[in-house]
């Protein structure tokens, strides 16, 4: 993927269709590169699935009390990072905030493939997935219906609507993209953007009703931003196990999810500004809102992390006391004091300004914050099962080789796919970029002067 310059002047209408177009050329030998290592992690984490088919989940490390690890630990993980693409796409287009149109598009595909990576955790976790369509309440002979009363089925319904609702949003977003690249293209790429396009001509009858649609789908997806991840809290709040009944933890959640959404579309804008270059389009002001809202739902969330504390301490309930004792100070105090590093402690540089625009120092920090967002989910699930109500049902938990490859397999796979779609679909949305530019001028002709 050669490297390109910068534009240092404001661009016009034609550069930008000019410049997105261009993203979509034949990449150079560092992408191929980076598609090789994803293509041996995908490998490996095939081959580490079949032999757990094979082996039983015994070859995971799964052991009683801890039952649920790594891969609910990870499939958390991927349901947060889904969100910030809808929160960026949907939430932030209602309120008008223009500076989203250059960064909107890579969240948006951001969601759709953290939440189809998140969906894989649930069928691994199933050990014979093979019968997960026993989840599904359909008419059967055998009279096998789920539990409705069970968070993990709401967890079906949640996840299958959001995922239903954002690609709709997504795709109804790229028509008119799609038809600007049929209009670039010759051949047989041509005939399948015209496919794709759905006889897009820009025409006033046209985008009327497109506005309105994109308007109704953006007020849908709003509320999805909040109910899903509440949804996939209640798994763990519906429960009695200690360090999990709690009521705090559906905003928990939600702000957490946002916070390490935030954190992965600065890990994947960033490198495309700077292969594609998209400095002109992605500028210091996107960086610095992006720096903002991290450094601000970090707060959030330490606010958080200071009220599961003092609530635990003074609920007067010995349980969570000593669950809590034992997570701050025993076997898994190291991932609980990375999670804080990285979630509380890291983001406090963006109170420095120059921070804010600096992107090593941008990169850096997302990166931490997916660290320590992994970790918080970790912590939430593997010390709280190993030091239940009574002694003798404690238990550490040790990953072994082959949930962690499939966990690291996960992010190859999200790569994969997002990798995969920067290099057929714009990267950027041509037209609301265009809506940010100053209109074309005409040049008017006679005396020589514009």
């Amino acid at each position: 993927m050669a490297v390109t310059e910068p534009r240092a002047a404001t661009p016009t209408f034609g550069d930008v269709n000019r410049d997105v177009v261009a993203t979509l050329r034949t990449p150079g030998n560092l992408y191929f590169a980076w598609m090789c290592v994803i293509g041996l992690l995908l490998a490996a984490f095939l081959a580490a699935w079949t032999y757990q088919i094979y082996i039983g989940m015994g070859a995971a490390g799964k052991r009683a009390p801890q039952m649920w690890a790594m891969y609910i630990t990870t499939f958390v993980f991927w349901i947060g990072i889904g969100h910030a693409g809808t929160l960026i796409s949907a939430v932030l287009y209602l309120f008008r905030a223009r500076w989203r149109t250059s960064i909107y598009r890579a969240a948006e595909a951001m969601t759709i493939f953290a939440v189809m990576t998140a969906g894989l955790f649930p069928l691994i976790h199933a050990g014979r997935m093979w019968f997960a369509y026993f989840l599904l309440p359909y008419p059967n002979q055998r009279y096998l219906w789920p539990n409705f009363r069970s968070p993990l089925v709401w967890d079906v319904f949640a996840i299958s609507t959001y995922l239903s609702v954002s690609t709709i949003f997504f795709i109804v977003g790229l028509i008119p993209d799609i038809a600007a690249l049929r209009d670039a293209s010759t051949g047989w790429r041509r005939r399948i953007y015209a496919m794709l396009s759905l006889g897009w001509e820009g025409s006033d009858d046209q985008w009327r009703p497109y506005r309105r649609a994109y308007g109704l789908f953006a007020a849908l997806a709003t509320p999805l931003v909040l109910s899903v991840h509440s949804v996939v809290s209640w798994d763990f709040a519906m429960a009695l196990v200690p360090g999990w009944h709690s009521t705090l933890f559906a905003p928990f959640f939600v702000d957490g999810a946002i916070f390490s959404g935030f954190a992965m579309v600065a890990v994947l804008v960033i490198p495309m500004r700077y292969f594609f270059g998209l400095h002109a389009y992605v500028t210091d002001r996107h960086l610095d809102y992006m720096a903002k809202l991290i450094l601000v739902t970090g707060l959030v969330l330490t606010y958080f992390y200071v009220c599961e504390l003092f609530t635990a301490w003074y609920s007067g309930d010995h349980f969570e006391k000593a669950s809590l004792f034992w997570k701050v100070t025993k076997n898994y105090a190291w991932a609980l004091w990375t999670m804080y590093f990285c979630n509380c402690v890291a983001p406090l540089i963006f109170f420095w300004k120059r921070a804010r625009t600096s992107v090593p120092i941008i990169y850096a920090v997302s990166i931490l914050v997916l660290i320590g967002m992994w970790f918080e989910r970790f912590n939430i699930i593997v010390p709280s099962l190993a030091h239940g109500f009574y002694p003798y049902t404690w238990g550490i938990y040790k990953p072994s080789a082959t949930d962690t490859m499939i966990v690291v397999g996960s992010f190859a796979f999200f790569f994969l796919l997002f990798l995969g779609f920067i290099r057929v679909m714009p990267s950027l949305s041509i037209v609301e970029v265009k809506e940010t530019l100053p209109p074309p001028m005409k040049e008017r002709h006679g005396h020589g002067h514009p």
